[in-house]
Parts: structure tokens; sequence; C-alpha cells
């Protein structure tokens, strides 16, 4: 019986810097499939039609969607989800290529350890090393949900690799500034689609929290004065996104028809979870 195929799954934009390395550490893969944001103003489209065997361009709405349709353009019996800032390893690829032949594990899916470098430094305290992302499952079993932070909404049983992916992210202040920018309106978009209010607590209290949990929970003095920046970064965008929460709830309010009344978020479900996530 053959092996089971994998096919690598990227979504990219604005990544010249980083795909071609990203695509160079998966070609053990059966395929590596990108999907390039019609926005992209780099040659990330040309580097993925010179190393990827599908490439497909595609405006970007949301990243779910985004990852959905890398999804459907994939043949592979298991697809394996990677970031362009994100690195494969052989050690890894060779664990991936067990786990996925054994007959005797019935995982759908696996979720796959994260190490970071944030701003040029090994992060071991206070970025992503900790997270543990579904990343690895089989095709006809999941699907990506959520419009910012999305995950994998799986059918079975999920196991964890012990061998991690390299997240080369934030590379300096001014790549986190826009990232935070890009994150934010979508974000704070979404929490108003759920019908959220805004909470005067979320622009006062939750961006000195984010820096102190980061900070000094989880022990983010440790990584050096990268950590403090990330930390300090981190509280920037909790406050940003407050501010653009409350812009868009008060433009929907001023367009809200005389009469009718702004959701409440405790009357969903999908408001009640993503006020959590906020």
């Amino acid at each position: 019986m053959a092996e089971p195929r994998v096919s690598v799954l990227i979504v990219a934009r604005d990544e010249a810097d980083n795909l071609d390395e990203c695509l160079r550490a998966t070609r053990w893969a059966f395929e590596r499939v990108v999907v390039v944001d019609a926005a992209s103003r780099d040659a990330t489209l040309d580097i993925a039609l010179r190393e990827a065997d599908k490439v497909a361009v595609r405006a970007f709405d949301d990243f779910a969607s985004q990852r959905n349709f890398a999804l459907a353009l994939a043949s592979g019996e298991w697809v394996f989800a990677v970031d362009a800032d994100e690195r494969s390893t052989p050690e890894q690829a060779a664990e991936i290529a067990a786990v996925v032949s054994d007959p005797e594990l019935a995982n759908r899916g696996y979720r796959v350890p994260i190490r970071s470098v944030v701003l040029g430094r090994r992060f071991g305290y206070s970025g992503t090393q900790f997270d543990l992302p579904l990343r690895l499952f089989r095709r006809d079993s999941g699907c990506w949900t959520g419009l910012v932070h999305e995950t994998v909404a799986l059918e079975g049983t999920i196991g964890t690799l012990s061998r991690p992916l390299e997240h080369h992210t934030l590379p300096d202040a001014r790549a986190f500034l826009a990232k935070i920018n890009e994150y934010t309106s979508l974000e704070a978009r979404a929490l108003v689609d759920a019908g959220v209010r805004f909470r005067l607590r979320d622009l006062v209290a939750r961006p000195a929290w984010v820096f102190l949990k980061l900070y000094l929970f989880k022990q983010g003095f440790r990584d050096g004065l990268e950590g403090f920046l990330f930390c300090c970064l981190s509280g920037v965008s909790a406050f940003v996104r407050a501010c653009k929460h409350r812009e868009l709830s008060r433009a929907a309010e001023r367009s809200a028809p005389a009469g009718v009344e702004p959701a409440k978020p405790w009357l969903s479900r999908a408001a009640r979870a993503a006020g959590r996530a906020a």
C-alpha cells in the first residue's frame, strides 16, 4: 500500500523575504500549495510560481477562507498548514511521515508545537513557544473557522507532534506595528459583527493586563529587552483593538435604522465566544 501523501498549505501576502525558504524547507511533501493574496505588492507570486506545485491568487477576505481555499486545491490525504515565516525541519518531516503512515494510530489530526524567534531573539517565556495549533490533519476531516485567529474544526481524535515548527516572526518594531494595525482591524470588525459591545475597561484596563500577564506572570522579563518590547507592543495591540472596536460600534449605532435596538452580546453564542476571545 502506498504511503499517505501530505500536502503543505501556505497563504501569503508580501512574503517575498520568507516564502522561498519556507517552500525549500517543505520539499519533503507530496505537494506544496500556495494561495497568494491578490494585494501582494512584492515578488511573493513569482516565488510561489517558481517553487510551489500549485499556486492561486485570491483577494483576501478572512484567514479561514484563504486557508480553506488552499485546502480545496490540495490533493494529498493529509494537509499540513505552514505560515510563510515558519520553517519545517528534517526531523519534523520524518515524524510526520511516521504518524501518517502508522495504521495503529487513529488520530485524524495533530497539534504542532511552535518555537519562536521574535524581534531577532529566541523567546522562552513570553512568545508563542507554548502554542500548540492544530496544523496537520486528514483533508476529509477538517476545515478552518474564524475570521482572524482561525482554528481547525476537526471530526475525530487529535494527537500532538513532538518536533516543532520554527517560527521566525516580527523581525523588527516596524513589522510588529504593521501587524498590529492589520490584525486589530480584523479583530474589531469580528467583535462588531458578533454583536459584542464596546466596554470602557477594554480600553483602560485590558492593555495593562495584557502587559502584566506576559511580562510578570509569564516571566517575559526573562526574554531580555526584546521580551519587554514584545510585552509592551502586545499591550498596545489590545489598546488599538479597543479603539477600533469603539469607532466601529459607534458607526454601527449611527447607521442603525430608527427604532432598531443594537444587537446585545448576551443574546448570541457567537458574540459570547468573540467576547471571551477578546
